[in-house]
């Protein structure tokens, strides 16, 4: 890993080292080249200067060695025109004697050529031929009065040409000596420079630059040429003899020097490169150690930079080990906070869960202080902060040393080993039983007892809660079933989480019709027939299907979702009675109402508004301890319901502990005995006497007495016998929608009649 990252880092110029080593070679190769550059600029222009100098040496030698072959000739040339033998050999036109003598003289002087050229036009030649073009050239630039020396084209050839006339004693021509420009006499000028150049006489070159030389691309690369004017008989055909100079033959004698800078260069950049990784290296090197350990650090390891030197990176380096440190220490204290308790400093609840882990024979097992309010109150909260770390102390020492827990207020948990549940509740049964002597607090000894739950893992992919809720939750079951010790019962635990996610669904299922109302009728013995019936909810979920009306209730009640169901329980009932009276059916319909309702007045607003407005014949069930919570509103509000003209019934009469207080003060019209009792009348002369004696009580206080849970002819002959005014029960009829209830209500009448 670390050596992966270390070439990725080089490959990305992101290692310090290699940015370094290449900073300086980089400045240093640009050092190289600037001063190469330089060197060579100034080698090439030195170079370049000596070969114009040299160029334009040549050019004045040759003009002198011009000057005097011309000077040379020209004299020999007067001499011939001067000699009296041949300007009568000239004037008789005597051709044989004319060559004599120039051949003569041409042999003398290593001449190409001589003539005599006449004023009319005429040549007679030696050694070389005039043609046409070079014979007319010659003869008008003499006649013009032209120079007598200069450069003659002759048959494509360029030629040196000196002439002198020739006077009898009246002009009668020129004599002409000719000297061929070729190779040979280039090399001998070639020979002259002391730089290497080439020579050669051109007419009208297409790049000249008269006297000075100039840079031009030739065949041979760059070369610098230098074009000396030549005088000509030709006014229209300008002769130059052009000098050329290759430059790279002229940097030759440099290339020894160029080739030792390069080397010179490469050693300096080779030993600039060595050296700068080395230093770079001990550069780096702990700078990378202290990359390297920040990395881990924040991986989550502790780990310190070496410290190699005293300098910066040294200091900072430890400064680096001392944040390190200082970081272990509060990492240490922030994780011992974590999972301790800061007022009795036992391990708290996350210790806990982290110790029994995912062992399958491992059990939570949490012991709460019993009265733990009531002895908190008594010793105060720092006295009882001691208790609990003692009671830990002293529970510990009885498991053999296994760590204590505080998991609330007053729970202290562990963790044991058991093979199965009976072993690990019969463990936390005797630990609570041995724990329980007095624990001297202040110098007063503190009575203590102990309950306990035990729970152990659940089934894998099970959604019950971890195993410390679980030992909390048979803690509770534990103390409500008045045990020592309880392991988690599942079954009783149920379904929380499931059954909370209903109520989010039942303000839903109101709006899409799932909620509705069943109706039990009510018989009267007196009437002989139903005269009542009791709406209950009921609902089915889409995917639960009939959902317990005591869990939605009860939980509705909970969440303060009961208001908008009863609302819409009395607004569905008054709608169905006006159903049943349109068929022939005048029946009073009685709606429960929840205790929570009593003391909230604007649902009593609400409901004598829906009575008042509808004129329906409603009767609301009270049970008796709903009254109990908040007495004095509870009583105002069934005093507006009965002015109102509803019937309030006291629902579940006996099924609590009936205060004849309350029932003397509420203003009700009705009271239903709890089925408790009915159902045991068939068996229990007890339960006769207590059903008897309360129709004969409600009876006096002016109420009318239902009895629920009729469920056999027995109890209804009893019943009518006692004197009760209803009967409510599946002998009488079970809940029922309203389709149903109306089909079947008027033959159940007669059969109830005739059943009675």
């Amino acid at each position: 890993m670390n050596l992966s990252r270390q070439v990725h880092r080089l490959l990305t110029f992101r290692n310090l080292r290699t940015r370094l080593t290449l900073l300086y070679m980089g400045l240093f190769g640009l050092a190289l080249i600037l001063s190469a550059i330089a060197v060579v600029t100034a080698v090439t222009n030195s170079a370049r200067h000596m070969v114009r100098g040299e160029m334009t040496s040549a050019g004045a030698v040759y003009g002198q060695l011009w000057e005097a072959r011309s000077s040379q000739l020209g004299q020999s040339a007067r001499v011939l025109a001067g000699d009296h033998a041949f300007r009568q050999a000239v004037a008789a036109n005597d051709a044989p004697a004319m060559r004599s003598a120039l051949d003569d003289l041409r042999a003398r002087q290593g001449l190409d050529g001589a003539l005599v050229l006449g004023v009319d036009g005429h040549a007679t030649p030696t050694g070389v031929t005039l043609d046409e073009a070079a014979r007319t050239a010659l003869f008008k630039g003499l006649e013009s009065g032209g120079p007598e020396s200069g450069v003659l084209t002759i048959g494509g050839q360029p030629f040196q040409v000196v002439a002198a006339p020739v006077d009898t004693p009246a002009p009668a021509g020129w004599v002409v000596f000719a000297e061929r420009l070729d190779a040979a006499q280039m090399r001998n000028l070639e020979g002259l420079s002391p730089i290497p150049l080439s020579a050669a006489v051109v007419l009208n070159p297409v790049q000249a630059s008269i006297g000075q030389p100039i840079t031009v691309e030739t065949g041979q690369g760059l070369s610098m040429q230098l074009a000396h004017p030549l005088p000509s008989f030709d006014p229209a055909a300008k002769t130059f003899l052009l000098l050329t100079s290759p430059l790279d033959r002229a940097m030759k004698p440099y290339e020894s020097l160029f080739l030792w800078l390069a080397a010179i260069g490469a050693a300096g950049l080779a030993l600039l490169m060595g050296g700068t990784w080395v230093l770079s290296r001990g550069l780096t090197q702990p700078i990378t150690a202290l990359d390297e350990a920040v990395h881990r650090l924040q991986q989550g390891e502790y780990v310190e930079a070496p410290v190699t030197s005293t300098d910066e990176i040294g200091r900072l380096a430890a400064s680096f080990n001392a944040m390190v440190g200082d970081l272990r220490d509060r990492e240490a204290k922030l994780t011992h906070m974590a999972l301790h308790d800061q007022e009795t400093g036992l391990p708290n609840r996350l210790s806990l869960e982290r110790q029994a882990g995912g062992h399958t024979d491992a059990w939570v097992v949490l012991f709460g202080v019993d009265r733990f309010e009531v002895v908190r109150n008594a010793i105060g909260y720092d006295s009882m902060g001691r208790l609990l770390a003692v009671l830990g102390a002293r529970l510990s020492a009885l498991a053999d040393g296994a760590p204590m827990a505080r998991v609330g207020a007053g729970s202290l948990g562990l963790v044991i080993i058991a093979r199965s549940k009976a072993e690990a509740l019969e463990a936390a049964e005797h630990l609570a039983a041995a724990a329980q002597a007095p624990i001297s607090v202040n110098g007063a000894p503190v009575d203590i007892a102990l309950t306990a739950g035990v729970a152990g893992h659940g089934a894998a992919g099970s959604d019950l809660p971890s195993p410390v809720d679980r030992a909390a939750i048979a803690l509770d079951q534990a103390r409500a079933s008045r045990q020592s010790a309880a392991a988690f019962d599942e079954v009783a635990y149920g379904d929380p989480a499931g059954n909370l996610s209903l109520i989010s669904e039942l303000m839903t299922a109101l709006n899409n019709g799932e909620v509705s109302l069943a109706y039990q009728p009510k018989y009267d013995f007196r009437a002989q027939g139903v005269t009542g019936v009791e709406a209950l909810m009921r609902w089915t979920h889409p995917r639960r299907g009939a959902v317990s009306p005591d869990l939605f209730i009860g939980m509705a009640e909970e969440t303060g979702h009961i208001r908008p169901l009863t609302e819409w329980a009395i607004r569905r009932a008054i709608e169905d009675q006006k159903t049943l009276a349109a068929a022939g059916h005048v029946l009073t319909v009685s709606v429960n109402i929840s205790g929570r309702l009593l003391s909230d007045e604007s649902f009593a607003d609400f409901a004598v508004e829906e009575v008042a407005t509808s004129g329906a014949d409603l009767c609301f069930e009270i049970t008796e301890t709903a009254v109990m919570g908040n007495p004095e509103m509870a009583l105002r509000t069934i005093d507006r319901f009965a002015d109102a003209g509803i019937s309030v019934s006291l629902d579940d009469y006996g099924s609590g502990l009936s205060s004849l207080t309350y029932l003397k003060r509420i203003r009700a019209d009705e009271l239903k005995i709890d089925k408790s009792f009915i159902l045991g009348l068939d068996d229990s002369a007890r339960d006769g006497l207590l059903v008897k004696s309360t129709i004969d009580l409600a009876h006096g206080l002016g109420l009318k007495v239902t009895a629920e849970g009729v469920e056999t002819p027995t109890a209804l002959a009893l019943l009518r016998g006692m004197g009760c005014d209803m009967a409510q029960g599946y002998l009488i009829g079970r809940p029922a929608p309203m389709a149903a209830l109306l089909d079947r209500l008027a033959p159940a009448e007669g059969a109830k009649s005739a059943a009675v």
